[in-house]
């Protein structure tokens, strides 16, 4: 115990940040330090994580900050990669453009107009830990392709959060698959502000540095643009159990 919270107290040298500091992206220091973090609470259950959490609490004030990245509700680790969960803009659409015939710009009413998705799948992170059995609901990605209509050249998707920040990728091939959806439900309601609503991607087959939180626009291309999590280190093909090293 001793020992994990030694590496937390290191963790938060690395963000210290001069009082009135504007938000900033968690660097590549911290990310990997909150990852052992992360790894700690798998390794020696809810005590710990809840006990780190406990700590982080009253220095965070409510909002998101360091304590996005360590155990949260319903089990999930909750990150971010800004100091704080985005808030979405009032007028919030989701944008599907790029290589399309007919761009699209969709409320959370549009999307829930169209066919639903759902699916009951664990939600798996690539530090090791597990929720079990999530309950998901949305538009199939193919759908939304199919709506846009694919233009001569595109061969890979662009994801972008309207934090400013988090970014990410897949083929279209990949965002094909039966399983991946943009999902406006989770857990049983709405997908929450700290769970990247109203709107995030789900990417079943992947760990879920690929479902990306707070999406803000799709965007049709003609490469794949490695994203904000590969720029750190971890694989573009997020195969669960056949990619970082698992």
């Amino acid at each position: 115990m001793r020992a994990i919270f030694r590496l937390f107290s290191a963790i938060m040298e690395w963000m210290a940040e001069p009082e009135g500091a504007k938000p900033t992206p968690v660097g590549r220091r911290v990310v990997l330090g909150m990852l052992g973090v992360g790894v700690a609470g798998v390794i020696f259950g809810d005590p710990v994580s809840r006990a780190i959490g406990d700590v982080l609490a009253p220095l965070t004030a409510g909002d998101a900050g360091i304590a996005s990245l360590v155990p949260g509700a319903d089990n999930f680790q909750l990150y971010t990669v800004v100091s704080g969960y985005p808030a979405p803009p009032p007028d919030y659409r989701l944008t599907v453009d790029g290589l399309v015939k007919r761009p699209l710009s969709l409320s959370v009413a549009d999307l829930e107009a169209m066919p639903a998705t759902k699916l009951v799948h664990p939600f798996q992170c690539v530090t090791g830990w597990v929720v079990p059995d999530v309950h998901w609901t949305g538009v199939h990605l193919g759908h939304l392709l199919d709506e846009a209509g694919l233009a001569e050249g595109a061969t890979a998707l662009h994801f972008t959060s309207f934090d400013g920040v988090y970014t990410e990728s897949l083929t279209i091939d990949q965002a094909r698959l039966p399983n991946v959806i943009v999902a406006y439900q989770m857990l049983g309601g709405p997908v929450t502000r700290e769970h990247g609503g109203p709107v995030r991607l789900y990417v079943a087959p992947m760990y879920g540095y690929k479902s990306i939180k707070w999406l803000s626009t799709i965007s049709v291309v003609d490469h794949v643009e490695p994203g904000y999590w590969e720029d750190n280190g971890y694989a573009v093909d997020a195969w669960i159990g056949r990619s970082n090293g698992l």
